[in-house]
């Protein structure tokens, strides 16, 4: 995916790619390598005819009175296609004077002057130039040509990871195409990482500017700066060693682009600069909000769903459940009569009004995949048994699919359901059960034919737990506690009724959700140990050293966010969630480890003697608790190696 995200924006993203391809632009670059005075003049005078340049500067100043997200997927665009010569300092010139023109521009004093020059440096592309006396842009000039520059290294990291999966998917070694290769897989699925989070911090770097809050542009600049270069840099490096031999050699385009990241990077500023900014931001309450047109289509419906939240939020704490049940808004994705059946712009509205009216929407646990289940495949007997009682918090679910031989690999498991008179009786293991010690019923996947693939044997049960065989025994963790169990199940009779769709649809089942898939809407919090890191940046005196990791902690999680808020903007545009909805698990688990750790790293050999002085720093027990809790993140659900192999695989296409 690019910077673009409305239909208009990936038609424009498409169009600009396509004449950009056009112009011969690696061809010139190799051309001119071996002459200084080369300025592109050829394709200089494309980008004037196209008026590329000159997108975001207003109609009535001979621009094309777009937006600043415009002008950003353009540069995107054309970086993909390493345009060469001085359209980023055009764009940053022409936005910043309100006149189109072929401008070179100043960023810091006493730096380089961004396309003024004439000599070949590190990027074969551009050519820079020393400086003079006078001062450069101001700071709204150089938050303008961060922002564009961010745009740049977007698409220079898109084209080094497509070439990359490009090439894995046909280079072949040892008799199989690279891609099949899991560390080849791991690695592109990293590149894919970095790549999502550098795109959403340069689209939101330019949402910003064009929403005019300087305080929030300055944030979101600076979230840029300390995410997009490094970031780019090492999808190039990535690239190079994806490619292999070929990707050393001159004549590939891969080090031209590695060549264009580096540039950027170095004309941009300092990314730990950039974090300690953040964090002094951080630290006096500034938060990335960012605001999701909805292009009026809240409008008929805000005042009734805010009328009906101002409602619920004057009932007394405990009834407002089954209040929310009853309107549908606790549930509201679901299909009627549990749910509203809501499109994304009615189920973001009511997120927004809830928040408004300090109105806090219970956590279904087990529940929120238990009954889609139910609802989507189960009988109307199972839909009106389970899934009121469930939303009121009645019933409380757990899940025994994981075994001791089967964690990730599900089709693996090896509990057995045997046919029995009336139903079938259940005889296994199931292992990291939470709340199995007081739930009334589970979810239970168990293998009803062992003569056919082992994903096509496998049958959907609902499992009461008191029922006779059933026994639960604790599991303690690292953190000294016992939140999970295992669960030894010995002929344990669960009748026909309490099936879920037909024998062997098991597999298929516990991959499914509601097709009206859950849409959200991001809050401003950053998360539990990264709000606790800006806390202790603000109380006490860290130094340089741990204020750039403060920084560099809130911009991973604001990025977090960011990835959130465009799979729900594509929600709104009608469209299915692309690769940043399975990205932010992966940089959600990274960001609440490193920050967990980050946490107790702080507080420095206080944590040796963290029993001895639990008296006088309860906080510290606490965040401790925390570090080790949170490693159980890149395991549960699907470990980090699997969840790489799964979007090496389904989304960048490469080979099983």
């Amino acid at each position: 995916m690019s910077i673009a995200v409305s239909d208009d924006q990936v038609e424009l993203a498409a169009s600009l790619r396509k004449w950009a391809a056009s112009l011969g632009a690696i061809e010139a670059v190799r051309a001119a390598a071996e002459d200084p005075g080369a300025r592109f003049d050829d394709v200089w005078g494309a980008v004037e005819e196209m008026g590329v340049h000159a997108i975001a500067v207003p109609e009535s100043a001979g621009g094309g009175g777009g937006t600043v997200v415009d002008q950003s997927i353009a540069l995107e665009a054309c970086a993909y296609e390493l345009v060469p010569g001085g359209l980023l300092g055009a764009a940053v010139g022409s936005l910043v004077s309100g006149t189109p023109g072929r401008h070179a521009v100043q960023v810091f004093p006493g730096g380089v002057v961004w396309d003024g020059g004439t000599g070949t440096g590190l990027d074969l592309s551009t050519r820079h130039g020393a400086a003079g006396e006078g001062d450069g842009l101001d700071d709204r000039g150089r938050r303008t040509a961060i922002t564009l520059a961010a745009a740049e290294a977007s698409g220079v990291a898109r084209w080094c990871l497509d070439t990359a999966v490009e090439y894995a998917k046909v280079r072949e070694q040892f008799g199989a195409r690279i891609g099949s290769f899991q560390a080849v897989k791991h690695l592109c699925a990293e590149m894919l990482e970095t790549c999502e989070a550098v795109t959403a911090a340069a689209w939101d770097a330019a949402v910003a500017a064009d929403a005019g809050d300087d305080e929030q542009w300055a944030f979101a600049v600076d979230v840029a700066l300390a995410t997009c270069f490094d970031g780019a840099v090492e999808v190039a490096k990535g690239c190079v060693q994806v490619l292999g031999g070929i990707g050393f050699t001159y004549e590939h385009d891969a080090h031209l682009y590695l060549r264009r990241g580096l540039s950027l990077r170095a004309l941009v500023g300092s990314a730990d600069d950039a974090a300690e900014r953040i964090t002094a931001a951080a630290t006096s309450g500034v938060r990335r909000r960012v605001d999701l047109d909805l292009d009026g289509l809240d409008e008929p419906i805000r005042p009734d769903i805010r009328a009906e939240a101002e409602r619920v939020a004057a009932l007394p704490e405990g009834e407002r459940r089954a209040e929310l049940v009853e309107d549908g808004y606790l549930t509201p994705h679901w299909p009627a009569p549990y749910g509203l059946g809501a499109d994304p712009v009615t189920q973001v509205v009511i997120d927004q009004e809830l928040a408004r009216a300090e109105v806090e929407r219970p956590d279904l646990v087990i529940a929120g995949w238990a009954v889609p289940t139910i609802l989507q495949h189960g009988t109307d007997e199972q839909r009106e048994r389970f899934v009121r009682p469930s939303l009121l918090g009645e019933i409380t679910w757990c899940q025994l699919f994981s075994e001791p031989g089967a964690g990730s690999d599900l089709a693996s498991l090896r509990t057995r359901a045997e046919r029995v008179d009336g139903g079938w009786s259940l005889t296994g293991q199931k292992v990291w059960t939470s709340v199995a010690e007081r739930a009334d019923w589970a979810i239970c996947l168990a293998r009803t034919d062992p003569d056919v693939p082992q994903h096509k044997g496998i049958t959907y049960f609902l499992v009461e737990m008191r029922t006779a065989g059933i026994e639960v025994r604790p599991l303690r963790e690292i953190t000294g506690e016992t939140l999970f169990n295992e669960v030894f199940l010995d002929e344990v009779f669960v009748p026909d009724e309490c099936v879920v769709a037909e024998p062997g649809d098991g597999w298929r089942l516990a991959r499914t959700t509601l097709a009206n898939e859950r849409v959200a809407m991001a809050g401003a919090r950053l998360g539990k140990s990264v709000e606790r890191a800006v806390d202790l940046a603000s109380t006490g005196d860290l130094g340089p050293v741990g204020r750039v990791a403060v920084g560099h902690a809130v911009a991973l999680a604001t990025v977090c966010g960011l990835l959130g808020v465009r799979t729900t903007m594509r929600a709104i545009g009608g469209h299915g969630p692309g690769p940043e909805s399975s990205v932010a698990k992966l940089l959600g688990v990274r960001s609440r480890q490193d920050s967990s750790e980050l946490v107790v790293k702080l507080q420095g050999d206080a944590l040796a003697l963290v029993g001895e002085v639990a008296r006088d720093e309860p906080g510290l027990t606490a965040d401790v608790w925390e570090m080790l809790n949170t490693r159980c993140l890149s395991i549960a659900g699907g470990t980090t190696q699997i969840l790489r192999n799964v979007a090496a695989e389904r989304i960048l296409g490469l080979p099983r």
